[in-house]
């Protein structure tokens, strides 16, 4: 800062008006930002500090002088992380625009801008297109709006973001279109047909919008695809969706030949998909979520099939590779803790009880990887009691062979 205006600073602050001394200050405080700038083009913390300094003085061409300087310094290298920051200038610059000097057609053109600036090959920011959408729809202009979501959607989707899909949903549904959600869906799902939660979505809208047999037809076609990336997420729904429609059912809500099918009980549905789950699966969270439907969901057949269900599970899982003893372990206190759950003269403990298995500590021998021996190790098994009488039947077998044998010995 020259010698001089420092010396014009102090005077001011001496003998000049408030006025006056609030106009030097601010001056030095813009002389300071505009020497940090020069220094640094791309610091866009000094630039976002100058352009606050200049919104609060008011002076609405001054301030836009500001941003079109600070928007001039593009970031040299197409990365996004160097551009996070020095976009936000671009989105202060079209709400200043918008709120601040209230100028439609500059915010419009800061937009087009920013979208020019924008390296899309490399990388976007969805960010912009739905705040430049909103703008549209808040100047009740929805067809350009719609533009602006649909060349989001070409330009984002080549990048693999569904931002924008999920966005330009949430717009029309907010329109209340809700024939061009189901087409958005639609399209997003042709691009990314693996993703569970977007079929989730979309079942949910149909089945929030009063539409059963859409809903399930969703979930129909979601669970056939051959990859999906949280498969088990996407059943659930399904599962919980069935759930919902046997106890609308059950309440007189809904119609259960709605769709021209022979009329059944109203959990047959939640039923057929465990079993198709479990033939896919045999993983010990479905069984225990089978039975625990059967013993108190609207729909269940009661604690007999939920048992039923829990000795069918025990037996599956027995005959996997293995034996899966820590998941038999979990199925069997996850019986016991439903049955505990029950009214006291409707619990039957004993025989879950008589199942339960004894923890036993062993030892075993460690193995490195170039197959040396690097010491014992102690670790849990389970000893269940429907396993421990083969033992004893090869005991009394092999006592058996050792007195034929002592007796063959011993003839002359």
């Amino acid at each position: 800062m020259p010698e001089l205006y420092q010396e014009f600073i102090t005077f001011e602050k001496k003998h000049g008006s408030k006025d006056g001394i609030e106009e030097v200050i601010v001056g030095k405080r813009r002389l300071q930002y505009e020497e940090s700038v020069a220094a640094q083009p791309h610091d866009y913390d000094a630039w976002f500090d100058y352009i606050r300094l200049e919104e609060a003085e008011g002076d609405i061409d001054r301030t836009r002088d500001v941003y079109e300087r600070a928007i001039a310094q593009v970031p040299p290298v197409p990365e996004k992380r160097f551009w996070r920051r020095y976009i936000y200038l671009w989105v202060n610059y079209a709400l200043f625009e918008e709120l601040i000097a209230e100028d439609v057609e500059q915010t419009r053109a800061v937009y087009k801008k920013c979208l020019a600036v924008i390296p899309h090959e490399e990388f976007s920011f969805t960010k912009i297109w739905v705040m430049y959408a909103h703008f549209e729809v808040r100047q009740r202009d929805v067809t350009a709006a719609r533009k602006v979501m649909g060349q989001a959607i070409g330009r984002c989707a080549k990048l693999g973001k569904e931002k924008p899909f999920k966005e330009y949903i949430h717009l029309e549904r907010q329109l209340g279109e809700v024939d061009r959600c189901r087409t958005l869906y639609t399209k997003y799902l042709e691009a990314v047909p693996t993703n569970c939660a977007a079929w989730g979505r979309f079942a949910a809208l149909e089945s929030a919008l009063g539409e059963t047999a859409r809903s399930r037809a969703v979930f129909e076609i979601a669970v056939n695809q051959p990859v999906l990336d949280m498969p088990e997420a996407l059943w659930k729904a399904y599962i919980d969706f069935e759930i919902e429609q046997a106890k609308a059912i059950i309440n007189g809500e809904a119609d259960e030949d709605e769709e021209g099918e022979a009329p059944g009980e109203p959990g047959d549905r939640v039923r057929e998909l465990y079993n198709r789950l479990l033939d896919r699966t045999k993983h010990v969270k479905v069984w225990v979520s089978f039975a625990s439907f059967e013993a108190s969901a609207p729909g269940g057949g009661g604690m007999e099939d939920a048992r039923s269900i829990f000795r069918k599970a025990y037996d599956a899982l027995k005959e996997e590779e293995g034996g899966m003893k820590d998941e038999r372990v979990l199925l069997l206190e996850a019986w016991r803790d439903l049955e505990k759950s029950q009214p006291r003269d409707k619990q039957e403990l004993g025989e879950v009880t008589k199942m339960m298995p004894r923890k036993l500590k062993k030892r075993r021998m460690v193995m490195g990887d170039d197959g040396e021996e690097q010491g014992w190790e102690e670790y849990y098994d389970y000893s269940f009691p429907d396993e421990e009488k083969a033992p004893v039947n090869l005991k009394i077998l092999e006592m058996a062979h050792m007195w034929k044998k002592r007796k063959a010995e011993g003839d002359p």
